[in-house]
């Protein structure tokens, strides 16, 4: 049954060495605010595995944070904002571990996982050097064709935390049509958070939205902007000069302040 609980009652959810996925895609609908309130936790979650599709700027707040041991997606930065900083720094200094993954993948990896089997096969990476960099991903003979194909293991997650327009008494919770792969994202985690904008009565269909029905959401919190900086269509656009504040403070070895000004 979904329960509507507090931003800091989802944020304690997330425990030490857990995967973490975020939804949303590149700088559109990301759960800022709950990465926030990570954050602001006496005890800040360690050790964590971040799984997106596109990683950007809560993902990178996390990385900053010292939140994050390791990092699966198909891409990390902030659009066209450029590098996501904190990221870019831990990697380059080798304090972060980055699982290879592309979109193909990753797909293939959501869709084992969903299907209840331990790999996806596929005639993604054949002929590339990418299995060097990921020797758990192994090879499998079609037993049909004979063909040699990559066998890409199922991807597991603890938590996936999303980002919605609204919410309603009876757990149902409505998106915009922006929908990256949150709703693959639902299917293989054990928990699954969706912040909202709003608190409705019932959520209606719409052109405009997608209903994801009670059954696929354990924990729903009343987050008004918990996507800001990024979008949340049609509520509000891309905040750009917050993106270009925290760069700045980044790129000036200000993080800690930055976090701290958010809390005030």
């Amino acid at each position: 049954m979904t329960q509507w609980i507090s931003l800091s009652e989802a944020a304690a959810l997330v425990q030490d060495g857990m995967t973490l996925a975020l939804g949303g895609m590149t700088v559109y609908r990301r759960p800022a605010a709950f990465a926030r309130a990570l954050l602001r936790r006496a005890h800040r979650p360690k050790d964590l595995t971040l799984l997106c599709f596109t990683a950007g700027y809560e993902s990178d707040l996390l990385v900053g944070g010292g939140c994050v041991s390791a990092v699966r997606s198909a891409y990390f930065g902030l659009e066209s904002f450029g590098l996501a900083p904190m990221f870019t720094e831990a990697a380059n200094k080798g304090q972060i571990r980055i699982i290879e993954e592309t979109e193909s993948s990753l797909a293939m990896g959501i869709r084992a996982r969903t299907s209840n089997v331990s790999f996806m096969p596929s005639r993604a990476w054949i002929g590339t050097d990418l299995p060097r960099l990921r020797p758990d991903v192994k090879t499998v003979t079609d037993p049909y064709t004979g063909e040699t194909l990559m066998a890409f293991p199922a991807i597991h997650c603890d938590v996936v935390v999303l980002h919605g327009l609204e919410g309603d008494r009876d757990g149902n919770v409505k998106l915009n049509n922006n929908l990256g792969v949150d709703l693959e994202l639902v299917y293989i985690a054990d928990t699954v958070i969706v912040t909202v904008e709003r608190m409705v009565d019932q959520c209606q269909r719409s052109t405009d939205g997608f209903l994801v029905p009670s059954p696929g959401v354990r924990y729903i919190v009343h987050a008004p902007r918990g996507a800001f900086p990024t979008s949340c269509y049609p509520d509000y656009p891309v905040s750009g000069g917050e993106f270009l504040r925290y760069i700045d403070a980044c790129n000036a070895g200000q993080f800690e302040a930055y976090v701290a000004a958010m809390a005030e």
